[in-house]
């Protein structure tokens, strides 16, 4: 197969925040539009991306908000609906409706709205390892990783190190290659994540925890075809909070990917990327024209 790599554009936002976004194939068919978790890039797909393009598929992924090299929103004032806007919007600026493939944030940010929207503007979705209930431990342990180093690092070996020791599971470290994208040097020479420390600081996570009727409500109107991905050694999907999702979403099928922890894609790549193009290839198309975004 042919190796592509990603053309970098952006898209604006209604409200005027430039959101950084990566394109694997100026055409292909289906698009897969990739979202990331919260505290991710979208430089968590693209192993992911540049496989499913040699595959033939057009794929996009984006920084949210406060994210990688998207704008920060001034004032520091986020809120859920903020990222549920963006995903939406830049699911219908693409040429046809696209395959959601939604991680974590990413993918309750799909769910409200495959739920709420009508017509939906996915075809399908592809759930990464989250459900509308959570375990609220798992979810901690994230927050309590991102809280940890308010002032930083004083190299990219040190936060090699602890990124390792966070991610036991993983047999390489991070070079300082991959970690150039998440960290940004500040005036004092130290090294300090990627993600706006506003976005910790204010409402947003308690915002997340009242969604959860929301999302729950939403999962029960979802009518595209839904696959969710789990991983079996997940501290944020259980069974018990599978089990709850298949009951209202009867028609999704859920694959537990042996061995994978939340961050699934990094942890199983390859029994990923399987799972997607075969639920893909169960899917039926029709030839749409493709746009430039």
């Amino acid at each position: 197969m042919d190796s592509f790599a990603s053309t970098r554009t952006t898209y604006c936002a209604a409200d005027g925040v430039s959101l950084a976004v990566d394109v694997w194939r100026a055409s292909g068919q289906p698009t897969l539009l990739f979202a990331h978790g919260f505290g991710q890039t979208r430089g968590a797909w693209n192993t992911a991306a540049a496989t499913m393009a040699a595959q033939g598929y057009r794929c996009v992924s984006f920084d949210s908000r406060g994210h990688g090299e998207s704008d920060r929103v001034p004032g520091g004032d986020y809120h859920m609906q903020q990222f549920v806007d963006d995903l939406l919007e830049l699911a219908r600026a693409q040429p046809e409706p696209p395959i959601l493939v939604g991680a974590s944030m990413g993918g309750l940010l799909g769910l409200v709205i495959a739920g709420e929207t009508r017509p939906a503007p996915f075809r399908a979705m592809v759930l990464v390892d989250i459900t509308p209930r959570w375990e609220t431990a798992g979810v901690e342990r994230i927050l309590a990783f991102m809280q940890a180093h308010p002032d930083g690092f004083a190299s990219y070996a040190e936060a090699a190190e602890q990124i390792a020791a966070y991610l036991p599971q993983r047999r390489e470290r991070k070079s300082e290659q991959q970690l150039r994208p998440l960290l940004r040097e500040g005036a004092d020479g130290r090294l300090r994540w990627h993600w706006d420390p506003a976005l910790l600081a204010g409402d947003l996570i308690s915002e997340s925890e009242r969604y959860q009727p929301r999302l729950l409500a939403a999962a029960g109107q979802v009518d595209v075809p839904v696959l969710l991905l789990s991983g079996e050694r997940s501290d944020v999907v259980s069974h018990r909070t599978v089990d709850e999702f298949m009951a209202l979403v009867p028609h999704a099928r859920h694959v537990q990917v042996p061995g994978a922890s939340h961050m699934l894609a990094g942890d199983a790549n390859d029994a990923f990327t399987a799972q997607i193009a075969g639920f893909i290839g169960g899917l039926q198309f029709s030839d749409a024209p493709v746009g430039a975004i």
